[in-house]
């Protein structure tokens, strides 16, 4: 993520599925309703209760929880393939709630690329004219839709296959072709809705590392939904946890784990290791308070910067006594010590 423009902004989306979705949330907004208490009084659901958050430009921003969360929800009000019962939605400054059939078809096809986590390819059309179909539903003229479709391959390590039908593919060869179609219309924004949870382990963490180069290529605001808390912390740069239609927190990997919002979250959490995930400036301790405590920091200090892991900072601290010196920008701001570690890693496990 190199800037921080704002692309996506969603500021109190509701989304109630029934037939008195407008009455339902009144009576939410007036009486302070639960989710069973309005399926009980008016055979309503409610999928999404008042979300708000923001993407930044070139952000891989994950949204994650358990079945029935509301993220699959959630995403879809992005592109309005659910229109939502109250609330905004802005994307790249447009009010996506403002536009007409025919406008709204316009912005999803130039702005917005869909990734499915079931592939959903045309068995009829070939791996190059599947990837060139957002192209031609543009009407660009074939010779140039399928040279930018194949380049597209390429980039998805694809190229060779372009003459070869759908079901002549592994599925995690499937799931790149679905991704280079997303891709091949260049949209500002990528919606993946869980597009690695039907393949094997082995496949997906493939698919995850292929993705994360891609990101870095490409580097496109990218909306990632998954169930798997491993899976959000290895891509996203920013993760929200949902839980009944709302999200509970909001942060970084290190924020979340470090710092879970409530008992739900860290219970999600509990199970995910701290060593790749937690880093320096996490860790330390003011540099001031440890030497007023403990005297001046020994010559013989090693210095690592606020981005070490966990991980690589224990490796330090096995063969040497002296504390680990954190540097900002050249200037000393925190030390860590094998106690500061030892705490560190003991609070990550479900010891108590």
């Amino acid at each position: 993520m190199e800037t921080n423009d704002c692309v996506i902004e969603i500021s109190n989306v509701w989304k109630i599925f029934g037939g008195r979705p407008d009455v339902a949330l009144q009576a939410i907004r007036d009486r302070g309703l639960t989710k069973a208490e309005v399926l009980s009084e008016f055979n309503a659901v409610v999928g999404v209760a008042d979300v708000s958050l923001s993407v930044n430009r070139g952000e891989i921003f994950c949204i994650m929880g358990l079945s029935g969360s509301g993220k699959s929800t959630l995403v879809r009000h992005f592109n309005r393939l659910l229109e939502p019962t109250a609330g905004k939605i802005e994307i790249e400054g447009t009010d996506v709630m403002a536009l007409g059939a025919k406008e709204l078809q316009a912005f999803r096809n130039r702005k917005i690329g869909m990734v499915f986590q079931n592939f959903a390819l045309m068995p009829h059309r070939s791996v190059l004219d599947n990837v060139a179909m957002p192209l031609e539903i543009r009407q660009i003229s074939k010779n140039e839709r399928l040279r930018q479709a194949a380049a597209i391959l390429d980039i998805v390590e694809l190229g060779a296959w372009g003459s070869k039908f759908a079901h002549e593919l592994s599925g995690g060869m499937q799931q790149r072709v679905g991704l280079a179609r997303a891709l091949a219309a260049n949209p500002d924004v990528l919606l993946m809705d869980e597009p690695f949870s039907a393949l094997d382990p082995l496949i997906r963490r493939q698919l995850q590392d292929e993705f994360i180069r891609l990101s870095k290529i490409l580097k496109k605001t990218t909306i990632f939904i998954t169930h798997d808390l491993d899976e959000a912390v290895r891509i996203g740069d920013r993760i929200a946890i949902m839980r009944d239609g709302k999200v509970v927190q909001t942060g970084t990997a290190e924020d979340i784990v470090m710092n879970p919002a409530d008992d739900y979250v860290a219970d999600f959490v509990a199970g995910i290791s701290r060593l790749k995930v937690v880093h320096a400036h996490a860790v330390m301790q003011p540099i001031d308070a440890y030497i007023a405590k403990s005297g001046p920091v020994s010559a013989n200090a090693r210095h690592v910067g606020g981005h070490e892991t966990l991980s690589n900072l224990i490796n330090l601290a096995i063969d040497d006594d002296n504390p680990i010196l954190v540097q900002d920008g050249g200037r000393d701001v925190g030390i860590i010590t094998r106690a500061d570690l030892l705490r560190t890693v003991i609070e990550g496990t479900e010891v108590s």
